[in-house]
C-alpha cells in the first residue's frame, strides 16, 4: 500500500468539494470570500479529511456521507491556522511556503476570514442530508465540544501559558492532547457517525494514540529551534521520545481493523525520515 498516494489522492478529491462549497461570490465584500479560498485552498496534505473519510469507509458508510463532514473539518483547521499565524498569536509571515491570510489581506480580514470558515464549518455539516438527524446533531457537538474552550481552544490557551511558564509532563499531555488531538479525534468520530456507527472506543483510542505521536514527531523536527517552549524533548532525550511515538503507533494500529488506518498511523510516525 502506497499511503503517500493515498493521502494525495485523497486530498485532491477533498480539494475539489472545498472548491465546491467556497465557490461564493458578493460584489461588496468579496475580500472576505477571496481570503476564505486562499487560506483553505491551499495544497494541504488534508490528514483530517482523510480520517473522517476513511473511519466512515472502515464502518460501512458512503463516502457521500462522509464528505460534507470532512470538509466542515477542514475549515475549522484552516480557521486555526489563520489565527495562530496572526500578531497576537504567532505572528507568522508564511505558511507553505506563501503569505499567510493577514500578510495578504491585512489583519482586519484575516480575523473575520478565520470566523467565518468557522462558522461556515457548522453550516455545511449541519445541511448533510446523507445522515440521519442525529447523526447532524452529534456532528454539530462533536465540532462544538473539540473546537471550542474544552477542546482545540483550550490547547491554544494553555500554549500561551507555555510560553510564561515551564509545564510539567502532565500539563504537556494535556495540552497537546487538545490543541492538537482534539481535531483529530473530531475528525475520527466524525466518520464514524457518517456511517451510523456510534461506539466511538476504537476511534478514541486510534485518534488519542496518532495524534500524541503526530505532536511529537513535530518537536523531534523542531528540535532545536523552541528552546524556550515545554516539548517531550524537555522530558525525553530524542530517542526516548521517538521510542514512546513507536508505541503509541502500534496500539494505534492494534485498535483498528483498517489497512488504511493502520498505515496512515506509521506514516505519522516515519515522516521525518
Amino acid at each position: 500500500m502506497d499511503i503517500k498516494e493515498i493521502i494525495a489522492k485523497n486530498a485532491d478529491k477533498v480539494e475539489e468539494a472545498l472548491k465546491g462549497y467556497l465557490s461564493l461570490e458578493d460584489k461588496q465584500y468579496g475580500i472576505l470570500y477571496d481570503a476564505m479560498r486562499y487560506s483553505v485552498l491551499d495544497g494541504g496534505k488534508r490528514i483530517r479529511p482523510l480520517l473522517t473519510l476513511e473511519f466512515c469507509r472502515m464502518y460501512g458508510g458512503s463516502y457521500e456521507a462522509a464528505l460534507p463532514f470532512a470538509c466542515a473539518i477542514e475549515m475549522i483547521h484552516a480557521y486555526s491556522l489563520v489565527h495562530d499565524d496572526m500578531p497576537c498569536m504567532d505572528n507568522d509571515d508564511y505558511r507553505r511556503g506563501k503569505l499567510t491570510c493577514h500578510k495578504q489581506y491585512g489583519e482586519a480580514n484575516a480575523l473575520l476570514c478565520g470566523d467565518s470558515l468557522l462558522t461556515y464549518a457548522f453550516e455545511v455539516a449541519s445541511a448533510n442530508e446523507q445522515v440521519s438527524e442525529k447523526g447532524r446533531v452529534m456532528a454539530l457537538k462533536a465540532l462544538a465540544q473539540y473546537a471550542g474552550h474544552a477542546g482545540m481552544i483550550g490547547g491554544q490557551q494553555l500554549d500561551l501559558l507555555g510560553e510564561e511558564e515551564k509545564f510539567d509532563f502532565d500539563t504537556l499531555l494535556r495540552m497537546n492532547a487538545m490543541k492538537t488531538g482534539c481535531l483529530i479525534k473530531c475528525a475520527c468520530l466524525l466518520g464514524c457517525i457518517a456511517a451510523g456507527h456510534y461506539d466511538f472506543s476504537d476511534a478514541e483510542k486510534y485518534a488519542k494514540n496518532i495524534g500524541l505521536t503526530f505532536q511529537i514527531i513535530d518537536d523531534l523536527l523542531d528540535e532545536g529551534t523552541e528552546d524556550e517552549k515545554t516539548t517531550f524533548l524537555t522530558f525525553m532525550s530524542h530517542d526516548e521520545a521517538y521510542n514512546y511515538a513507536k508505541e503509541l503507533t502500534e496500539e494505534a494500529v492494534a485498535s483498528i481493523d483498517s489497512d488504511t488506518l493502520k498505515a496512515f498511523a506509521k506514516y505519522l510516525l516515519e515522516r521525518r525520515i
